[in-house]
């Protein structure tokens, strides 16, 4: 017995089903079912709400997720090798699982999901970051989910929280920031998995706000925060001269000065800049 329901440990469960983590996938599997359950319990209350889950493995967070309450969970996983396992779950908890062999970045959730929608995940690292910034630049907002509890290498996890000044500070912190409360939540260390990875690794709870923090044309404000952070050594006046031939006012308009650097502008200001531009 594992401790949070009648399924058998997760070491058991990689063994008899040959479930050796594959690099080529990003795999590395989180075994501890109290760390998971513990995962789960961060996402918030489960017991009302329908949960994304990408990249499940043998399902040790799938798991934590529905004896926390989950109402329902969709469990998309590229290995078809973990298949099988999933259906072991789908069968202790009947009706509550959904697990589809696809990726996730191609499957729409939406078909199979009914909100309120949380997404839980412990990330592949392959994917991690592009999954987190298409769900933050969704075409209307608020987006189809309430909250976001992810785990990335700490690296990624500190990027998404950086604050103006420091060397993480970058367009993922600007994304991120501006539209949702980012939070590090947990930290992990390389043995907490099998196979360890060489870094560590953190959970970050994304809760949604109800509209962006300053008002800015998302088109607009991300060509500028990329264009910006793509020569963060340079002044802005420089890094931004193909955006406008007129940046150099645009930027006083909004309150920076030109030979500041990207790192060194709040969001506040940026958002200022999108708009100036936009009124042009």
């Amino acid at each position: 017995m594992s401790g949070i329901d009648d399924l058998p440990p997760l070491r058991d469960v990689i063994a008899t089903h040959e479930l050796a983590a594959k690099k080529s996938l990003g795999q590395n599997f989180l075994l501890d079912l109290n760390l998971t359950a513990k995962i789960a319990r961060l996402a918030g209350d489960l017991s009302g709400a329908d949960v994304l889950e990408i990249g499940p493995g043998p399902g040790g967070l799938t798991r934590g997720l529905l004896a926390e309450g989950a109402r329902r969970v969709l469990a998309i996983e590229k290995d078809p090798r973990c298949m099988p396992v999933l259906a072991e779950i789908s069968a202790a908890y009947p009706d509550r699982l959904i697990a589809i062999n696809g990726d996730a970045l191609t499957v729409n959730p939406l078909t199979h999901l009914t909100p309120p929608i949380k997404i839980a995940a412990n990330l592949p690292y392959n994917v991690g970051t592009e999954l987190l910034v298409r769900w933050l630049t969704p075409p209307d907002w608020p987006p189809f989910w309430d909250s976001l509890t992810l785990m990335f290498q700490r690296e990624v996890a500190q990027r998404i929280v950086a604050t103006p000044g420091t060397k993480a500070y970058g367009r993922l912190a600007l994304l991120s920031q501006w539209r949702t409360d980012p939070k590090i939540v947990m930290e992990l260390p390389p043995e907490a998995f099998s196979p360890p990875p060489k870094v560590n690794s953190a959970v970050v709870h994304l809760t949604a706000l109800p509209a962006p923090r300053f008002a800015a044309n998302p088109g607009t404000l991300n060509m500028v925060v990329a264009a910006a952070f793509n020569q963060r050594r340079k002044m802005l006046r420089s890094a931004l001269k193909s955006v406008s031939p007129d940046i150099e006012d645009h930027l006083r308009s909004a309150g920076i000065k030109p030979t500041e650097r990207a790192e060194q502008v709040e969001l506040e200001a940026f958002c200022a800049l999108a708009r100036s531009l936009d009124q042009s």
